[in-house]
């Protein structure tokens, strides 16, 4: 495994941030990281990185320790923190340059001229870093962030403040590293899970409350959760006469004839018989999926 926790504790005096959490990350694999503010995502990738000391568990890289091998572990990782922090007032290419340096990479000027064509900055590399807009800023960023090939990349909401453009654009070149890399991504964005993670940690108060696929996560809080249906009668109809079709029902009205009729059960053939012995006819039904950004709410909120 190219990321392997186990165990994971960190704390700030009383306050415990990450509650004995445990996952592991392949090679080749890209995956969100998702939770609310304060959740825990950020401290994680700092403690993956060497960045941050942790209280008790193991974190290792590459199947090496990082505290035992910090250097060498800091090696095989990429990481675009979530401020990323360039400086300013160098050039592109003079910033990429040092970067190189600092990792020593064999050919540094060759690397640092493959960086600037593949994260698109052909056209901005002689420009200083403070003149380019922030999405120009975010492909300087992931370039020094892969500038020494590393086999791991972390970056902790790599979009955040760029326009739909630069979203997809950086969006796709991740997709492109993430075929010979891995990849933890934090994010707030849903839709960035389901464009490009092929897996999805969902951390709530410090704790991992779902480790699976998009498709997995949504289907198991299907199965476990309330079946809700829409449904358009040819009529307005009594909230309390169709919340009394089944025990427990929740109604909520979303329109003069318009309805969501939720329960642990599909209302489906209540719903027909209803609008029988109302006298009134069905014009729409069918049942609402769930979304990721639904059930994340659902497990984020308790």
């Amino acid at each position: 495994m190219s990321i392997t926790v186990e165990h994971l504790i960190k704390s700030y005096g009383q306050q415990l941030v990450l509650n004995d959490i445990s996952f592991s990350i392949g090679s080749g694999e890209i995956v969100g990281f998702l939770g609310n503010n304060g959740a825990g995502k950020s401290t994680t990738m700092k403690v993956i990185t060497g960045y941050r000391k942790f209280t008790s568990g193991t974190v290792k890289v590459c199947g090496l320790d990082i505290k035992s091998h910090p250097m060498e572990t800091r090696r095989k990782i990429g990481y675009l923190p979530e401020h990323n922090p360039n400086y300013l007032d160098m050039f592109v290419k003079e910033y990429l340059r040092f970067v190189a340096d600092l990792y020593q990479v064999e050919n540094p000027g060759k690397r640092v001229d493959d960086m600037i064509e593949r994260t698109g900055l052909t056209r901005e590399y002689k420009k200083k870093i403070g003149a380019l807009s922030k999405g120009y800023r975010q492909r300087v960023g992931l370039a020094q962030a892969l500038i020494h090939d590393p086999e791991v990349l972390i970056l902790d909401e790599p979009t955040t403040g760029l326009d739909p453009n630069q979203i997809i654009e950086v969006r796709n070149l991740i997709k492109e590293v993430g075929r010979e890399k891995t990849v933890l991504l934090s994010t707030h964005i849903m839709q960035e899970v389901s464009a490009i993670c092929d897996r999805v940690i969902i951390l709530d108060k410090g704790k991992i409350v779902a480790d699976q696929t998009e498709k997995e996560i949504v289907t198991q809080a299907d199965q476990q959760g309330a079946v809700t249906i829409y449904v358009e009668f040819s009529t307005p109809q009594s909230v309390n006469d169709l919340k009394a079709i089944h025990p427990g029902a929740q109604v909520k009205p979303i329109g003069e004839q318009e309805y969501l009729v939720s329960a642990a059960i599909d209302l489906s053939e209540q719903l027909f018989k209803f609008a029988v012995s109302h006298n009134c006819t069905i014009k729409t039904l069918k049942q609402q999926e769930r979304s990721m950004e639904d059930v994340f709410r659902e497990l984020t909120s308790k």
